[in-house]
């Protein structure tokens, strides 16, 4: 039962994004635009194969020269002949579409490493058998001598990601543990240089300590670069320890994005989209956070393109500790229809926040309106696709100059649809409300994390020149009515302070948000739900919650008493904050499925949601901004932790209930995305259907023109730091 999680089922969801209507309502001009932002985007997508695991590209690569040689229908023969089954060879075409939707070998959400659902012997088999291998046997069997045993691998630490002992990270050299990243964190602060676009490997010489760190950017060699990361190249002594920083991490791919978005540039509607990628190139040349930060500015200027996108290492739930961001890149199309109702909850905010159990102090000076848009989804490269977007995630930015928020249309379209049959821990008169509220209940609550969740509180800090940004003899806090006594200092930032918890801290944070304003009729109406719907929305947005909180605990490994997935964690810290408000608020109770197989059953009591409920989120809500807003890493530390704690003790014994769940789970849905391609000076979209073998063949034509070498270089660069996690 437990070993099930480490494959992908035969019968997975795989879904088509549909953007042909989004696409073709674009200009030319604003065709050309997406087509070079997708390019950039899926070249640097890649790199998230080299951040994921030591093995991910070397079988990335061995897949794409099967693939390229045969097509999924075409190899079907040589599965044949190699002796597997049909259902064998289904769940290589599942394995190898789960590799490419996740870039790399563990799950996107969740961290858990997932295996072929064959055994090794067939898989082997079936590469000797493909044209592939008959084609350049020697180069085959090489591919599949370096990664055959880590393809299969389930040893403790190899089962999910993780620092030291208790996973795999290839952020880190396999000698760094927590104190490592904590060290580099130090000496990266010293030097006010962000972690956010590099890795960490670490030597000894001579006794003595020695740490390389990597910036990810096209140039190898120092350079000329505006900002502050220019001095901090070169060898620094640092406490008992020697620091290296060098440029050129994943040059290959850093330099064809930068291609990519020269040519975007000829194609922007105006100058904020011209002076925006001229900084991220410049930032991806030189690897340069400061010029990212910059490009970041001019992105947020840009109000309401047609044609809106993001790229560069932006989010960091999977670094260990919480610094490093994976790369990401984005390339939607505006849907006017939905944005005009997110449009209208921007401008409800400044009315809204004040609604929040904080004091105003606590509260930004001055609420900056982001764009609020919803998009269809042209091209998403990166390990996963979420539902909504707060970026940038640069605190400093946030807080003084704005964000945007974005909400995925065409994704939540085709995520969150639900089969009755396979909705589990709900009564049954629960389920068809579910069903039927489920999609509107979730745009309420994706508005309002994202905008008002993630847009809101504020951070109090003494910059380096000794300024605050609050009134330090008056602010007072309102858990004991002291004045504040800790704060943010000079280069120290939310992900920096709160490292191991700050990113699943912060999405709980802003879960909390929208269960707490999702209560407010205005909110309600601005979604198009009044009367009865509202009220359905509400107990459905809530009940989502409680059961997403059970689901969560998927994604805990007691083995190591760690969470792999940020937003589940969350969920599950709101799950325990709710059952602790008692009073019949929510239920949960084991029981015996019509199966005959454990089980167990949810409940909401509708009636106690603006009561009981509401003041639970509303103490609790306060608690997470205080301590964030204050800096207080050992209170916050100690709250969430709490909170977080996976017990057979107590009312419900959770890691019984943990079993339960990854019995009855349901594998999460892996997307097919388009191509686009330049043909006699006009852009087409390609399409591919919603299965493994459309997933596979999008990723076989996805560079069509210089595949074979962005393979060799994938390796080149797996290869230059094999003996790091030996």
């Amino acid at each position: 039962m437990v070993d099930s999680q480490y494959y992908l089922p035969n019968d997975i969801g795989i879904s088509a994004l549909d953007c042909r209507e989004a696409f073709r309502l674009l200009s030319p001009k604003e065709q050309m635009y997406a087509h070079y932002l997708s390019r950039a985007s899926w070249y640097g997508g890649l790199i998230v194969l080299i951040q994921t695991s030591p093995e991910s590209a070397n079988i990335y690569v061995l897949l794409q020269k099967m693939f390229r040689a045969q097509a999924p229908q075409q190899l079907e023969a040589a599965a044949t002949a190699a002796g597997l089954s049909a259902e064998e060879y289904q769940a290589f075409l599942v394995y190898a579409a789960g590799l490419y939707a996740n870039m790399g070998n563990y799950k996107s959400f969740g961290d858990t490493k997932f295996i072929p659902n064959l055994p090794k012997e067939k898989f082997k088999a079936l590469v000797w058998e493909s044209l592939a291998f008959k084609q350049s046997p020697g180069d085959m069997e090489a591919l599949w001598g370096c990664c055959s045993e880590s393809l299969y691998s389930l040893e403790d630490k190899q089962k999910q990601l993780g620092l030291g002992e208790k996973g795999i990270s290839a952020y880190f050299s396999g000698n760094c543990c927590l104190e490592d990243a904590e060290f580099a964190q130090k000496f990266l602060d010293s030097k006010n240089l962000s972690a956010y676009n590099t890795r960490l490997f670490k030597t000894e010489i001579d006794g003595k300590r020695c740490y390389e760190v990597r910036l990810a950017s096209a140039e190898k060699d120092n350079c000329a670069v505006e900002g502050k990361s220019e001095v901090c190249c070169g060898k620094h002594e640092f406490e008992d320890a020697v620091f290296s920083v060098k440029r050129g991490d994943y040059a290959f791919l850093m330099e064809k994005v930068c291609q990519n978005l020269e040519k975007a540039k000829d194609y922007a509607a105006n100058d904020n989209q011209k002076r925006m990628l001229e900084e991220y190139s410049r930032s991806f040349t030189c690897g340069s956070v400061e010029a990212h930060k910059e490009g970041s500015r001019y992105w947020i200027k840009d109000k309401g393109p047609i044609v809106e996108s993001y790229i560069g290492f932006i989010e960091s739930y999977r670094d260990p500790f919480g610094s490093r961001g994976e790369f990401e890149g984005f390339v939607a199309v505006v849907n006017k229809a939905m944005s005009a109702r997110f449009a209208q909850l921007v401008s409800s905010a400044e009315d809204l926040l004040p609604e929040l159990p904080w004091p105003p102090a606590f509260e930004k000076d001055r609420f900056l309106k982001p764009d609020f848009t919803s998009l269809d989804v042209l091209t998403f490269a990166g390990s996963g696709i979420p539902a909504g977007i707060n970026i940038p995630n640069y605190d400093d930015i946030r807080q003084t100059e704005g964000f945007k928020n974005v909400s995925l249309g065409n994704v939540l379209a085709v995520a969150y649809a639900t089969q009755k049959d396979k909705l589990t821990f709900l009564e049954e008169n629960d389920k068809d409300l579910y069903i039927k509220w489920k999609g509107p209940s979730f745009e309420v609550q994706v508005g309002l994390h994202e905008l008002l969740g993630h847009g809101s509180g504020k951070l109090f800090v003494q910059d380096d020149k000794g300024k605050f940004n609050f009134d330090q003899t008056a602010v007072r806090n309102p858990e004991t009515g002291e004045l504040i006594s800790s704060w943010y200092k000079g280069s120290e930032t939310w992900d920096s302070k709160f490292s191991t918890i700050a990113s699943s801290y912060e999405e709980c944070r802003a879960e909390c948000v929208g269960l707490y304003l999702c209560l407010n009729k205005e909110v309600l109406r601005i979604f198009g739900n009044e009367g009865g719907d509202a009220e359905e929305v509400v107990y459905v947005n809530w009940l989502n919650m409680v059961r997403a909180g059970l689901l969560g605990l998927e994604f805990y490994t007691p083995e190591s008493k760690s969470w792999r997935q940020a937003h589940m964690q969350a969920r599950f810290v709101i799950l325990r904050v709710l059952l602790e408000a008692g009073e019949g608020l929510v239920g949960l109770k084991e029981c015996m499925g019509a199966d005959g197989r454990s089980d167990a059953v949810i409940t909401l009591d509708r009636s106690k949601i603006y009561t009981v409920g509401k003041s639970a989120i509303q103490r609790f809500l306060c608690k997470l901004q205080v301590h964030k807003s204050t800096a207080d890493v050992e209170g916050g530390r100690a709250l969430y932790e709490g909170y977080s704690a996976v017990t057979a003790d107590g009312t419900h014994n959770f890691l019984r209930l943990r079993e339960t769940v990854l019995l009855r789970k349901e594998a999460r849905k892996m997307f097919v995305q388009a191509n686009t391609y330049i043909k006699d000076d006009a852009v087409e979209l390609v399409e591919y259907e919603g299965s493994a073998a459309g997933l596979i063949q999008s990723f076989v034509e996805r560079f069509p023109d210089d595949a074979e070498k962005v393979e060799a270089q994938l390796l080149e660069m797996t290869c230059m730091d094999s003996s790091c996690w030996c």
